[in-house]
């Protein structure tokens, strides 16, 4: 499994990536990642949720990606993915329909970006749930939704790079 070692910043000072935030930070960087649960079908670049935020963008997209672990890109993914997921599952709605209620503005970059994060296309996912026989009703939604969670730890692109035969490896990927 190859390593990623930490990008040392540009300054020639070694930063801790797991350093404690200040506080009231925190709260502010919650503000906008609850915004965008709330909301996730709209657009977020990172200059709005700086000003949810009270930040820079620089700041505010350093400090999210310190605290969650993944930017927030990634993060608006996952919901994204997630809430279509659920539809998916739950409703007859069409397919079209529910890439455009989750916030895609392409049919084609949903199912894209959906197959290569979840591994299965939106029209697998939909049969996959029909064909189950035993009902999920006495599961608690909490733990449906952290165990069918898209994992996007790894960007898409690179996830895209590493099936792609014969290419070269990331820059940043080191072999053991």
């Amino acid at each position: 499994m190859p390593v990623v070692p930490p990008k040392p910043p540009a300054n020639g000072h070694t930063a801790d990536p797991i350093a404690p935030q200040d506080p009231a930070l925190l709260r502010r960087l919650l503000r906008a990642k609850d915004r965008m649960d709330a909301a996730s079908h709209e657009a977020w670049p990172v200059q709005r949720l700086a000003e949810v935020s009270g930040v820079s963008d620089a700041h505010f997209a350093r400090s999210f990606r310190q605290a969650f672990g993944i930017p927030p890109h990634r993060y608006l993914l996952t919901r994204r993915i997630e809430q279509a997921a659920t539809l998916l599952r739950d409703t007859d709605l069409p397919i079209t329909e529910i890439a455009f209620a989750t916030g895609w503005e392409s049919l084609g970059t949903f199912g894209r970006t959906f197959r290569d994060i979840t591994g299965q296309s939106p029209s697998a996912v939909r049969l996959q749930a029909q064909a189950r026989l035993e009902p999920l009703d006495k599961v608690p939604a909490c733990v449906l939704k952290a165990a069918q969670r898209p994992d996007l730890t790894t960007a898409v692109s690179e996830k895209r790079r590493r099936l792609a035969g014969g290419t070269n490896p990331s820059s940043t990927t080191k072999e053991i």
